[in-house]
């Protein structure tokens, strides 16, 4: 099962707990009231706006941290271009006789790296492009170490290697920031929050006879799609 489809589950789950929360919630707050005096409006009016404003803090929080990762990746991803464009242009300094070989692995490399993320979704398959790509690296890395040797070629070696350097940084560095994601217990604590809340709606609303399904159901579509 992706990590999509494990989201949408989730999701689904949290808003028909959202929901059932909420009934629940009416049901004892209808039964307090009852009991207390009809038409007496218990004062749940802190402990409400205290858990509506934490569970909106910490949704913002987690927001804010996804789309600094997000800025990031698409950061690295500009990055990663230009070190591979910057090392196949240097391939130039290399005898003649050295460049077509290298120039063929590197196609073959670009485009392992490119399927990579187009397969993420399928983990399996796209680790399996990654450890190619990174026994491609080797042999670049060979190829051109070999073709440097020579004392002639000392203004290649001292270009292009590093250039290299940084194009095979990359790959851990963008892999690494996909696996970085927010710990799961602050999407746990998200969740207990959202069911809190919506049991919190639900008990306000028991001066009524019946819950308003409008607003337990939108409520909580709202924050399970935030989420």
């Amino acid at each position: 099962m992706t990590n999509y489809a494990i989201a949408v589950i989730s999701c689904v789950l949290l808003a028909g707990g959202m929901v059932a929360f909420s009934v629940w919630g009416h049901r004892i707050g209808r039964r307090r009231m009852l009991q207390d005096a009809v038409g007496e409006e218990l004062p749940t009016a802190v402990f409400d706006a205290a858990v509506m404003s934490l569970l909106g803090l910490l949704i913002a929080f987690t927001f804010a941290n996804a789309y600094s990762r997000f800025e990031k990746r698409r950061d690295l991803i500009v990055q990663e271009y230009n070190a591979i464009g910057t090392a196949y242009v240097r391939l130039q300094l290399l005898p003649a006789d050295r460049q077509a070989a290298l120039r063929d692995k590197f196609r073959e490399y670009v485009k392992l790296r490119y399927q990579l993320w187009l397969l993420l979704p399928n983990w399996d398959a796209a680790m399996d492009d990654f450890n190619r790509s990174k026994q491609l690296e080797e042999e670049i890395w060979t190829a051109a170490v070999d073709a440097t040797k020579d004392p002639a070629t000392r203004e290649a070696r001292l270009l292009l290697l590093p250039a290299l350097n940084d194009m095979i940084s990359f790959t851990t560095t963008r892999l690494i920031m996909v696996q970085a994601h927010p710990p799961l217990l602050v999407f746990v604590l998200l969740f207990f929050l959202s069911l809190v809340a919506a049991w919190t709606i639900g008990f306000g609303m028991g001066n009524c006879v019946r819950p308003s399904y409008l607003h337990a159901v939108g409520f909580a579509i709202v924050v399970a799609f935030a989420l």
